[in-house]
């Protein structure tokens, strides 16, 4: 650990604020400790491997001899500074726990020793840079128990990375309170013995931008895909096997575009390939796999587990990746008739949930005892409700993996031939907040208030719709519906019924109240699907009338969902919103059911967290360069850019805007949507909005705020 000498590693002035985030950062970091820790409590006598956490590179500083050292940190301020937070935090909850001794020795890694110091900023590790020193102070300097609400600077990205890792550090050590000091004395060796950093460490006259510049050189590397290719053809030249066309006939496929097309698993995207190989493994293991570890595991896997030749694998790998294509395939196949298991392959795609594949390959692995046709229906059916039911509660998918991981194992040791009753049998047991499943109680208290148009994505929120519309067609489980075709999947725009607009057609009733009308507006009850947009006069138009919204619906009336409206001849007003909410809400519960007498044993909730998602999230995320040239999107305003800062701010002819919004108003000289009137791109008219909506889809952000407007004005 490089925290374990007195030492101030310092963030030069040039380096750009603290800009990491849960999703993409605190998080990961936070369950690579708690899988360390977990190891060490499981075995504490055992051997176990460190685990790496990247390289940083430091420039020695010259010091009068007898001060303490100082080093620049030249790369890996993030990491570092995360680090400290993480150990400090950890340092106050282990003191909370009455674990004096774990918690001395991590004290040792947060701060120096009292003789080191000449100034009061010399007990810190790291030092960071000018704008961000108030609010580590004000975190790192305050003797625990820390209320976090009267911190001088709580709304600060570092503020809150040492909040989150104190909640995840108290959860974690008072999980099993008969464990607390185990576990305590497990964390602590995780964090200080196994989290290992490669540290580069320059002297004062070494070139180091130079180093810098190599070490973040765009280089390509080795694939999980690659490892394992190279693995399986060593070992295949070892023996007597046509090595050439073996390649020919198991492997080259896995090296054309479709395999190696890159897929978003979460926050990073991997090839497909490689994608398959992790999901491969974890239906054959049933064990929860990182993408780092695949090629580990593989190894193992193959070398003791799997009792198979190299070639006889590598056979079954090839019969398997058939399997994993066609359900890819089948989730593209947006029109025409289509089998339950590619409606669940494009239902799961839009729920984003690479993580069921394993299950599916495990269903219908073709080189093990067939799971009969109903049970693999059933569990596809009980899956597709778990998931749902949860994505419509907003409920956490965190432990996504790991569930399907002991769904399998689960299955594997109870047998195959009852895998939809296993499945559901085991998920209506389930107590846990991240992995329960939701009862229907649940689901109609949570959509009658939901403002869905808003905390839904428009892609999960139109699949909820057409699921409706091909129930009132008659697809009902095996039942075909009476039109003989399901309606055409991500095609139709949704639209609002009663318009986010409404002051000028739609007068509140006595005693009514803006708020309350706004209420409704998003909820399920006053969404629908259209053929096409309605044009903005239109959309923002009365019920009724020759330009009425009723009138304009005529013309799109094609789906079920809006001959039900048309039923409704002369009103539509709250109450008609609040009944058809309610008339939808049935039928979702119908559509994905729960078994008879199911009640949700959730112990707690773990819903999507609600926050503002910054430009700095994207900065964090990879999505967005600090120093990238923005364009407005009005055309009156075309020739007018903004540049990107480090810490999310733009600047316009060198004034500073904190918001996109308040660099948008600069520039049209009237209020803007600023997510929506910056293009990344203005070619492809990639906008902020664009950006951040990729953001949100990925990580499971709530993103109640920043909206974008219903139509696209370009003036």
């Amino acid at each position: 650990m490089v925290f374990m000498q007195p030492q101030r590693l310092i963030v030069p002035l040039f380096q750009r604020p603290y800009v990491w985030n849960e999703e993409n950062q605190w998080e990961p970091l936070w369950t690579d400790v708690i899988r360390v820790a977990q190891r060490l409590l499981d075995d504490p006598q055992g051997r176990h491997q460190p685990h790496f956490l990247g390289a940083v590179v430091l420039q020695q500083s010259q010091n009068p001899v007898g001060t303490m050292q100082e080093r620049t940190i030249i790369d890996g301020q993030q990491r570092l500074t995360t680090l400290q937070l993480l150990l400090d935090a950890l340092h106050a909850e282990l003191h909370g726990v009455g674990a004096e001794q774990p918690a001395m020795r991590i004290e040792a890694l947060v701060m120096n020793a009292r003789p080191f110091w000449e100034r009061p900023e010399d007990r810190f590790k790291v030092w960071p840079t000018n704008r961000d020193r108030a609010a580590f102070n004000a975190v790192m300097a305050v003797d625990p128990p820390l209320t976090y609400g009267e911190l001088q600077h709580r709304d600060s990205r570092l503020v809150q990375a040492h909040e989150y890792f104190s909640q995840r550090a108290r959860e974690w050590l008072q999980a099993d309170h008969q464990q607390i000091q185990a576990r305590a004395g497990a964390i602590e060796r995780a964090v200080r013995e196994l989290m290992h950093m490669v540290v580069i460490d320059l002297t004062a006259d070494e070139n180091a931008q130079e180093i810098f510049e190599t070490l973040n050189a765009r280089g390509a590397q080795l694939t999980a895909a690659d490892l394992i290719k190279n693995f399986i053809f060593q070992r295949l030249n070892e023996s007597s096997v046509d090595v050439e066309a073996t390649y020919e006939r198991y492997w080259k496929e896995f090296e054309t575009g479709f395999w190696e097309t890159e897929i978003s698993a979460g926050r990073v995207r991997h090839p497909r390939s490689s994608m398959f190989l992790n999901h491969w493994l974890i239906a054959r293991t049933g064990e929860e796999i990182l993408a780092r570890e695949v090629f580990y595991r593989f190894k193992r896997y193959a070398d003791f587990e799997s009792g198979m030749t190299m070639l006889e694998l590598l056979g079954q790998l090839h019969n398997t990746a058939e399997v994993y294509r066609r359900f890819v395939t089948a989730a593209g196949q947006l029109t025409g008739p289509v089998d339950r298991l590619g409606l669940f392959a494009y239902r799961t795609g839009v729920l984003e949930s690479e993580v069921i594949k394993p299950l599916v390959l495990f269903l219908l692995d073709p080189n093990d005892t067939a799971v009969p046709p109903t049970q693999v229906t059933k569990a596809l059916d009980v899956m597709e409700s778990w998931m749902v039911r949860r994505m419509l509660v907003r409920a956490s998918t965190k432990s996504y993996t790991q569930v399907i991981a002991e769904l399998i194992a689960h299955v594997r040791k109870s047998g195959r031939q009852a895998a939809g009753d296993l499945i559901e049998d085991y998920l209506r047991q389930q107590a846990g907040a991240n992995w329960y499943w939701p009862d229907d109680d649940e689901v109609r208290g949570a959509l009658r208030a939901l403002a869905a148009y808003r905390r839904l994505s428009r892609s999960r929120l139109r699949m909820t719709l057409e699921a409706i519309e091909d129930h009132e067609r008659g697809w009902r489980g095996d039942q075909i519906g009476l039109g003989g075709e399901r309606v055409a999947r991500a095609k139709y725009a949704i639209e609002h019924i009663m318009p986010r607009r409404w002051q000028t057609h739609w007068p509140l009733t006595e005693g009514q109240t803006a708020a309350e009308r706004e209420a409704l507006i998003d909820t399920i009850g006053n969404l629908t699907l259209l053929t096409g947009r309605l044009n903005s006069k239109v959309s923002n138009g009365p019920w009724i009338g020759p330009e009425g919204k009723r009138t304009a619906l005529h013309g799109h009336d094609v789906l079920l969902l809006n001959r039900r409206l048309l039923e409704h001849d002369e009103v539509w007003n709250d109450d008609r919103v609040r009944a058809r909410t309610d008339q939808l809400i049935r039928l979702i519960l119908d559509i994905w059911p729960v078994p008879e007498g199911h009640k949700s044993q959730a112990t707690g909730t773990a819903q999507t967290p609600s926050r503002k998602v910054e430009l700095t999230d994207l900065i964090g995320a990879g999505l967005l360069e600090e120093g990238a040239t923005l364009h407005a999107k009005r055309r009156r305003v075309a020739d007018r850019t903004a540049t990107v800062l480090p810490d999310g701010a733009l600047d316009v002819d060198g004034v500073r805007h904190e918001t996109p919004s308040g660099a948008a108003r600069a520039v049209s000289g009237k209020g803007e949507h600023g997510w929506s009137f910056w293009l990344v791109d203005p070619r492809s008219r990639r906008s902020l909005h664009d950006i951040r909506q990729e953001y949100i889809d990925q990580r499971e952000v709530d993103a109640d705020a920043d909206e974008p407007p219903d139509e696209d004005d370009e003036d």
